[in-house]
């Protein structure tokens, strides 16, 4: 039987808690809001490694794209999507030519216009570059072929 999405989320999901649990694991008697930078790293790193590896391994056994499985998390807003619009802001703030002491119902239906038709312009070139840029998030590393364990800690 094939997987839903929401097992393979699920899946991916208890991967994560997994991973953390078995770097905690290592820290023992500790108490949460006194661990380190270095603890927390750890933590952080292991469950993004059991996410990434289980929808990694949905994206083979679904004959799909790796890096569209992994990003995809069926949140809304989509994360990748609230990158995207972080991205822009600084540019839209430079380049809108509005007025920014101004409430937006002062602008005029033109100046909302070129607002929203220059952030829609930079929206598309943020995604364009998300989705099809030269680097990607999944790549085969030189460290992990030498170590084994992708959480080598």
């Amino acid at each position: 039987m094939v997987p839903t999405e929401k097992e393979w989320l699920d899946k991916a999901t208890a991967a994560a808690v997994a991973g953390a649990r078995r770097v905690a694991a290592g820290i023992k008697d500790k108490v949460i809001d006194r661990l380190d930078d270095q603890e927390w790293g750890f933590i952080v790193a292991a469950v993004i490694v059991g996410w990434v590896q289980l929808r990694t391994q949905q994206a083979i056994a679904e004959g799909r794209d790796a890096e569209e499985v992994v990003r995809w998390t069926n949140f809304v807003p989509d994360p990748c999507d609230v990158a995207v619009i972080r991205s822009i802001l600084p540019i839209l703030a430079d380049k809108a030519g509005v007025d920014w002491s101004q409430p937006l119902t002062s602008w005029s239906k033109d100046t909302m216009t070129d607002f929203l038709l220059l952030a829609w312009r930079l929206i598309g070139e943020a995604e364009a570059v998300r989705d099809h840029g030269p680097g990607r998030i999944l790549k085969k590393s030189e460290f992990n072929e030498r170590v084994g364990d992708p959480i080598p800690f």
